[in-house]
């Protein structure tokens, strides 16, 4: 549906694309946190608010008419590099049950903070839907 955009002579990208080709009807996502529909923290588990988070931005995508599967681009926020890394496995088993095997362009920064105090992760998206 896209094309990945990855350089021959390039390593192989592991859990993310370099870049991505689509053509079609785009849906971004604002920054989405891990509070549920409620807007509450269920959990204050790293791992447990990146599934929320994902979680959130299928149903956003849904509303859209679209699924994981047109993402094309993810930005992470992150208020703890290390808590990420520490809990890289747990995250890999959230992304690939909420998301599934589809790994669009990524960026993961570390911010000083973000607006919600419970949140330590913010993630925005971006979906193309093929015409």
């Amino acid at each position: 549906m896209h094309e990945q955009l990855h350089p021959a002579n390039w390593k192989r990208a592991v859990g993310y694309a370099n870049g991505i080709a689509a053509r079609g009807r785009m849906i971004f996502t604002g920054g989405l946190v891990g509070w549920d529909a409620d807007q509450q923290f269920r959990t204050d588990d790293f791992a447990g608010q990146v599934r929320q988070v994902l979680e959130n931005i299928v149903a956003v995508l849904a509303e859209g008419g679209a699924g994981p599967e047109h993402l094309v681009r993810l930005t992470w926020y992150v208020t703890d590099k290390q808590e990420y890394l520490s809990a890289l496995r747990e995250v890999g088993t959230a992304y690939r049950e909420v998301i599934g095997r589809h790994f669009p362009a990524m960026a993961l920064v570390q911010v000083a903070g973000l607006v919600e105090d419970r949140a330590k992760v913010e993630i925005e998206a971006t979906a193309v839907v093929p015409d």
